[in-house]
């Protein structure tokens, strides 16, 4: 006899739990890597910015009777994402409210994991990086002297100040916490992809699209992959399950949009750097690009 259980029919041992710890895994070398280019307090903004994350979805669903998830590792994800995305100079107190941000308004008020229409961590930056610019735009190089990044620097034509690759490469530059040490960002991505938690389509297709307009445009296409938020957005931020495509060609798509925004943000707008901007943009057309690459099934048409 032919017995049919209730779906889900597929089982797989991999849990959101699971999948959420290799993310934390894979950004231990960038965190390892802020903590020493930038000091100890880079750990300090990032330990609370994973325990407010933490505690704000702990306080939500018991305020709302919700059944208690923080043990899925969702929201420790979200506030280490974040905090790579700040400056170490940031107040504590504008980290907290990046993560009540992402969190609160974008997580959970949109219904919790798998509802949100963009990445949490990309909200909590942008709306940090509008409401207090300067804290947020306060970099600090290594040696704690103020100084502008090599985005910056190629914003203004003042290429004979850019670092070396090398020094671009290891991440010692000004910049935020965790996007400035490349070698970090690719040992984690090359970890996600072997555990196939990611595919390659999104961040190949984010990097490559960058790299080749801004060689076309002049712009110091190797400058323009290695600075900036670049790897972090491609790797870890544009790979978001709920907010990117599930097609192999939707991926591709998406992350060319993201790249060519990135691009012309970079290259004609006001402000240096547009990782960020241009993944939240293409979070909102996801829906689309989802429609549009699935497949369809035989003898059906698509909604």
């Amino acid at each position: 006899e032919l017995y049919v259980s209730v779906s889900p029919h597929i089982r797989s041992p991999r849990t959101t739990q699971t999948i959420m710890r290799d993310v934390l895994i894979a950004l231990c070398p960038a965190l390892i890597a802020s903590c020493i280019i930038f000091g100890a307090r880079a750990l300090l903004v990032s330990a609370v910015c994973v325990a407010a994350s933490v505690l704000f979805e702990f306080l939500y669903q018991k305020g709302t009777k919700q059944p208690v998830t923080i043990s899925d590792c969702s929201a420790a994800v979200t506030g280490l994402i974040l905090a790579m995305n700040l400056p170490v100079t940031i107040p504590l107190w504008q980290a907290v409210f990046g993560c009540l941000v992402a969190i609160i308004v974008v997580k959970q008020l949109f219904g919790g994991l798998g509802k949100n229409f963009a990445n949490p961590a990309i909200v909590g930056r942008v709306v940090l990086f509008l409401a207090f610019s300067g804290s947020m735009t306060n970099w600090v190089f290594p040696d704690a002297v103020s100084t502008a990044t090599p985005l910056a620097l190629i914003s203004k034509g003042a290429l004979d100040q850019l670092p070396s690759l090398w020094h671009a490469f290891l991440g010692w530059e000004g910049g935020c916490l965790g996007e400035t040490c490349s070698l970090a960002l690719i040992a984690g991505g090359i970890y996600l992809i072997v555990r196939k938690v990611i595919t390659w389509h999104i961040p190949v297709a984010f990097v490559g699209t960058v790299f080749v307009l801004t060689a076309l445009l002049g712009q110091q296409p190797v400058y323009q992959v290695l600075s900036g938020g670049l790897l972090l957005g491609a790797i870890f931020m544009a790979t978001d399950y709920v907010t990117s495509p599930p097609t192999p060609w939707g991926k591709v798509i998406f992350g060319i949009g993201c790249g060519l925004i990135t691009v012309l943000i970079r290259v004609w707008g006001s402000y240096p750097e547009g990782v960020s901007f241009a993944i939240l943009f293409m979070n909102i057309l996801n829906p689309y690009i989802t429609s549009w690459t699935r497949n369809k099934p035989i003898g059906g048409v698509n909604p």
